[in-house]
Order: C-alpha cells, then structure tokens, then sequence
C-alpha cells in the first residue's frame, strides 16, 4: 500500500506531479461551487432587499448579476486550479492575462446588461401609451454606449495582451474624424434625434406648430420627424432642421389665450359705448369655462370704432374654443341688436368737385408749379 502511494506521489503528468494536479483540480471544483452559492445568495438577498424599496438601483444590482455568465465561472475555477500549480514563470504571466481578460468580458456583460436594462426603464417611464416598439432614439442610444463600452473593453485587452495601442489609438481618431466630416449631415439628425429623446420637447402624438408648418407627430426616427398635418398630408422634417427652428407644443397647454377685436358705428352714442364693455363682461362671466381678462374701448378706427377683448378658455381644447367663441359672437349680437348698437361696416367717402371748383384746383397747381 505504502508502495503504491509512494509510486503515485512520484507519478507525473504532462511534467506535473500528480498529487499537485489532483488538488489544483479539487481546488477548481470547490471554488465553482463556492462562487455559484454566493452568487445565488446575494441574488436571492438583493430580490428580497428589492421588493420591499421603490429604489430601482436594486432592481439594476439584481440584474445585472442575473447575467454572470457560467463559461465565467468556469474559466475562473479552472484558473483558481492552475494558480494551485507550481508553474514556470511565463505561464504564471499567461495566467494573469488570462484573469484580466476573464474579468474584463464579464465586466463587459454586467454593463451591456446594466445599459439595455437602464434604457427599458426609461422607455417605460417615458413612452407614450400608444408606442408598441422601441424608439429609434433608444436604440441609438443603446448602441453608441455599447459600442464606446465594448471598444474600451477591447483596447484594455490589447494593452494587457502587450499589443502598443497608441498607434492604433491615433489611427481610429483620423479615421473617426473623417468619417464624421463626411457624415456631418446624417450625424447631425442621429444626434438631434438623441436630443429629442433626452429632452422630449414633443412626443408621438403630440400636436405642434415649427415654423409655418404644424401637425400631429406621428414618428421620430433617427433622421426625420413625420408630422400629419390637418389638411391630411405628411410632412417629413429633418430632425436637425426642426430643432433650429421655434417648436410650438399644443398638446401641453393648460388654457388657451384669446384676444379678438371688433369694431362698431360711428353713429353709436356715448353712453352705449360705456354700456358695451359691461355686456361683454357679463357674457364671459357666464360661461364656466371662460376667464375673462379685459374689455377696453381701444381706438377710433379709419371706420369703426374699435374694442378689445382678452380671455382665457380654460381649457387646450381648440374645438370648446370655437364652440365658445361662436356662441359669444352670436349673444354679441343679440346684445348690440338689443342696445341699438351697429357694428361698423368699412366705408370710403367720395368727394366730387364742382367745375369752378376743379378749375381753381389746376390754377393753383400751374401757380405751383411756376415757383
């Protein structure tokens, strides 16, 4: 017996002593279970911990460990193993890049896991009810942090690997600035797409106004923006033009001002001037959904005299405006009917000259004419 184990102590294999490959494959076995035990514990912690926080950093911590990879663990038991072995120096180096490299990758997994659960989040928190697809301006968002990760990812290996990656550092800046300048336009509309997203001044279904245009949004991709206009047809903006311009969001008003004018009969009295201010007051003032603001005298016109009004419909809807506004037009009427008031009708005066008179006009225009 004693020969026996004396013989399998001196045995090797692959230049290794068996014994010593015997524990470096025990040590393997027993740290893969130990690193898949803490890692079900401190997932099954961080769920518990989770459902009774509304902090969402639990439920990113959770997720993201969800995502360890098994070829990770592993790679990293068998590496606990070999770090159990007697091994000449420049495989003791190859070890280390290999740690780095193992923890690099899976570092890469947490994030890219970390970011497109990120991104899900704020979709839910900021897409509209009728959007049943991801945004074009998420999905750029997700790949530009992806491939910035991925590529930092990529060089630390490199570095760690021996390879001098200040050339190839150099040459992806050229070439990233080349294929910006030829790309500047459509660049220009991914980024203001971004912007769009980030900063949301309008959302699918929104109503506004840019420029001397003005639609429903209907979609934002990453290089237009398509609006349906009230007439019916589609208009396509480039999301870089559109951000230049001055963007009018009807959808988010809380109450609609509105200031009208109306003018009425030279031949009104002074005291009906007075007493129509008051008429429109009380007119205002009886419907709800009305704010009155003011109702001046303002001016005498070329053939009116003319009055303002300022007042606020309590509501964005342009449909309850024009229901309002019609209704107040047509009680105006009945009012001034009432009052004896007109309302003035644009008028010109025509002056016809005598023959005396027209013949004194053209002595004193030749009498001018000579000086």
């Amino acid at each position: 017996m004693n020969e026996a184990l004396d013989t399998l102590a001196d045995a090797t294999l692959l230049g290794l002593p068996v014994p010593d490959l015997a524990l470096a494959v025990a040590a393997a076995l027993a740290a893969y279970l130990a690193m898949r035990l803490v890692l079900r514990y401190m997932i099954g912690r961080m769920r518990g911990i989770a459902q009774h926080t509304s902090n969402r950093i639990d439920d990113t911590v959770v997720e993201v460990l969800a995502g360890t990879n098994r070829a990770f663990l592993v790679l990293a038991a068998l590496l606990v193993g070999v770090g159990m072995l007697e091994l000449p120096e420049r495989w003791n180096q190859r070890v280390g890049q290999l740690w780095f490299i193992a923890i690099a990758l899976q570092a890469g997994l947490w994030f890219t896991r970390a970011i497109g659960f990120g991104l899900r989040r704020y979709e839910q928190r900021h897409a509209s009810a009728s959007m049943t697809q991801v945004s074009a301006s998420a999905t750029l968002m997700s790949w530009s942090m992806r491939t910035v990760l991925w590529a930092v990812i990529l060089l630390a290996v490199l570095s760690n690997l021996g390879v001098n990656i200040t050339a190839f550092v150099a040459s992806l800046g050229v070439g990233g600035i080349a294929i910006a300048l030829a790309m500047q336009n459509i660049l220009g509309d991914l980024f203001a797409s971004l912007s769009i997203a980030v900063d949301k001044p309008f959302e699918v279904g929104d109503a506004i106004g840019v420029g001397g245009l003005s639609g429903t949004v209907q979609h934002v991709g990453l290089k237009t923006t398509r609006l349906r206009s009230l007439s019916g047809e589609q208009i396509v903006i480039g999301n870089t033009d559109l951000l230049k311009q001055t963007v009018k969001n009807y959808r988010r008003m809380d109450e609609r001002r509105i200031a009208f004018k109306f003018g009425v009969s030279y031949r009104s009295t002074p005291e009906q001037l007075e007493a129509i201010p008051g008429i429109v007051k009380r007119l205002i003032e009886s419907r709800p959904s009305l704010r009155l603001d003011r109702v001046h005298f303002q001016a005498f016109g070329e053939s009116s005299l003319d009055f303002e009004v300022v007042y606020f419909v309590t509501t964005p809807d342009y449909g309850l405006y024009m229901d309002e506004q019609q209704r107040l037009n047509l009680q105006m009427m009945r009012e001034f009917a009432r009052l004896g008031v007109e309302f003035a009708i644009p008028a010109r005066s025509l002056h016809v000259l005598s023959p005396e008179g027209r013949r004194a006009v053209a002595k004193e225009l030749a009498t001018q004419e000579e000086e």
